[in-house]
């Protein structure tokens, strides 16, 4: 009986790392380039969304900024993608869009992120990157976090501060939203890129 748990005690270590494999971990070499690219990209991308919700803003108003923000940001995350190579998107642990549940290693990043900003760390400075395998390839994964600008908090800010103009587009184009209640400098997601090695 002692020889059967002590032979248990290898293959269950050896599980229990494998199930810790796919969450984001300290950063660890990337292979040459990846990083740089990510990172330009991650400075990239929000900022030329910022720019086009920006002029929205100043032409419609915050409830006019959430339909483009509902059509540019995919269409901008999909031209990145196809220009770079890259799987560009962004996800939130209190997503709007239903497609911005973030998968299990999204998900780890994003709580690894909120726990550093607690612990004091700059939101703008958190990013974390991996290789994982995925489907029996290796994939090198980023995550760059999204502070919660100043001039989100008309669509992303405390509900009772919302303009009933931003409210009544809320409901009608997200019944489920969850990306309320943020303060400028909080965590609202994260872009994420992957890419094959």
């Amino acid at each position: 009986m002692t020889h059967q748990v002590t032979r248990a005690i290898p293959a269950l270590a050896a599980l229990l790392l494998a199930g810790c494999a796919a969450a984001p971990t300290e950063p660890v070499a990337a292979p040459p380039g990846y990083l740089d690219q990510a990172r330009n990209l991650a400075a990239t991308v929000p900022a030329n969304l910022l720019t086009v919700l920006t002029d929205e803003l100043n032409r419609s108003g915050p409830a006019g900024a959430i339909e483009v923000c509902r059509e540019k940001a995919p269409q901008m995350a999909r031209a990145a993608s196809e220009r770079s190579g890259w799987n560009v998107r962004r996800a939130s642990l209190r997503n709007r869009n239903p497609k911005g549940v973030p998968d299990a290693w999204e998900r780890a990043a994003l709580e690894r992120f909120d726990t550093q900003a607690a612990a004091g760390a700059a939101a703008p400075t958190l990013e974390t990157w991996q290789v994982v395998d995925e489907g029996g390839r290796q994939v090198f994964r980023y995550a760059k976090a999204l502070p919660t600008q100043p001039l989100c908090v008309q669509c992303h800010g405390s509900v009772d501060k919302l303009s009933e103009p931003v409210k009544a587009k809320l409901q009608a184009l997200y019944p489920a939203d969850r990306a309320t209640g943020y303060q400028p400098g909080q965590i609202r997601g994260a872009l994420f890129l992957k890419k094959p090695i």
